[in-house]
């Protein structure tokens, strides 16, 4: 009595390869579909929960349709930010957008309030005294506009006396900054002069005049 045996011919192997190719796009096609009416960036787990895929195998179609967005030139990407993937228009056409937003744009952030900001995102999770001692000023008025523009949040309580509140920066400021977590921010030390640096300029300004 015979038994089948696996079809190994080139032309069974072919039919297989084109199986899978047409399984592939018809998932990367549904990825495309959820995130074109999301709101916010999908996380693989989501994405593969949706597909019922491995998330590596999310991913893998993710890194594929970027790349192909990428060679085509198309006008918008696939990034992942915020622990997510989302669709933003390419960088290589901001000027455009920029020109399309402009007349309903919001207020730009101050640099008092781009300064909180950065002591956030840097020293994260701080209290609003922390965050005053570090600027020298008041920062009252500032958080409430940071919170309330959904960049800042509270995130906890601190242990020591008087359990002042404690803020982090939220998901939306990772969105607007491009950045998939908080630890893809640059170094400080990209921004902060060398000691020997500062040294030497205080020396040039404290100088007498005529020395």
């Amino acid at each position: 009595m015979s038994t089948e045996e696996p079809d190994l011919s080139s032309g069974g192997a072919a039919e297989a390869g084109a199986d899978n190719g047409a399984e592939d796009r018809a998932e990367s096609a549904a990825i495309e579909a959820v995130l074109t009416v999301a709101t916010d960036p999908v996380p693989p787990g989501l994405l593969a929960e949706l597909l019922e895929v491995p998330v590596e195998h999310v991913e893998e179609l993710c890194r594929r349709l970027a790349a192909s967005y990428e060679a085509d030139g198309r006008g918008f990407s696939l990034v992942r930010v915020a622990g997510g993937y989302r669709f933003q228009s390419s960088e290589n056409y901001v000027a455009y957008v920029e020109r399309f937003v402009l007349d309903g744009a919001p207020q730009k952030l101050s640099p008092a309030a781009l300064e909180t900001l950065a002591v956030v995102a840097y020293k994260q999770p701080i209290s609003r005294s922390q965050i005053s001692a570090i600027r020298g000023v008041n920062v009252e008025s500032v958080m409430r506009m940071l919170v309330a523009r959904g960049y800042v949040q509270a995130v906890g309580r601190d242990e020591g006396p008087g359990q002042s509140i404690l803020f982090g920066t939220t998901s939306m400021f990772l969105e607007r900054l491009g950045l998939d977590s908080i630890e893809d921010l640059p170094p400080l030390g990209a921004f902060v002069p060398p000691v020997s640096t500062v040294e030497m300029l205080e020396d040039v300004l404290r100088a007498e005049p005529g020395e």
